[in-house]
């Protein structure tokens, strides 16, 4: 194959300009990059500098929430003394009767506690949940009075959410009273209620 000189010019002319296109993109992509590289350092300093004030400012609010955090345990642990442990709600509901047949056992004549009653056990909260107990006595009002009392000022976390009053006895001035008392016990012990999701 002969090579005439038209051709001859045409690579001289092809191998100049890939030779020049080589050295202008040469020269374009180390001025970009080289532009990159001395843009993103200043921007990455700044940045980290930013970041370091914010954690700097942040590490210093520490002492203070772990202070408010110790006082905020210390006032739940003091709060939550009250509750009625154990091992499972029935263990729970035995405790608050054991605390009303006290109270009860305690009043000046001591009543009776009769016709005992356990309810489901139901959340109160997201953290706790309530144990209900259901007591019928035979008292006078005055008695009445002071077993509410006395219920009301026990260390352990319970109060009555129902009182109903049967037919008085005229001669003995007395009546039977149906008292539920509920205490507060830990969520674990309130059984999850499994089923469809409510809208």
């Amino acid at each position: 194959m002969i090579i005439q000189d038209r051709d001859k010019r045409a690579l001289f002319i092809l191998a100049g300009a890939l030779a020049l296109g080589g050295i202008y993109w040469i020269a374009t992509s180390a001025a970009s990059g080289g532009a990159k590289a001395s843009v993103l350092p200043v921007d990455g300093i700044q940045r980290t500098q930013k970041r370091l004030a914010y954690l700097r400012a942040a590490m210093a609010t520490i002492p203070g929430k772990e202070t408010v955090l110790k006082q905020v345990s210390a006032e739940l642990s003091d709060r939550e003394k009250g509750l009625l442990l154990g091992d499972s709600a029935a263990q729970a509901q035995a405790q608050l009767l054991q605390v009303l047949q006290k109270v009860a056992k305690a009043q000046t004549p001591p009543l009776e506690v009769r016709q005992v009653e356990f309810a489901q056990p139901r959340s109160f909260g997201d953290a706790y949940g309530l144990v209900t107990v259901s007591v019928t006595v035979d008292a006078r009002i005055d008695e009445l009075v002071n077993l509410l009392t006395s219920i009301s000022v026990q260390p352990e976390a319970v109060a009555t959410e129902e009182i109903r009053f049967g037919t008085a006895n005229p001669k003995q001035k007395n009546m039977p009273v149906r008292l539920t008392v509920s205490g507060a016990v830990p969520r674990k012990l309130v059984p999850q209620k499994k089923g469809p999701a409510l809208f």
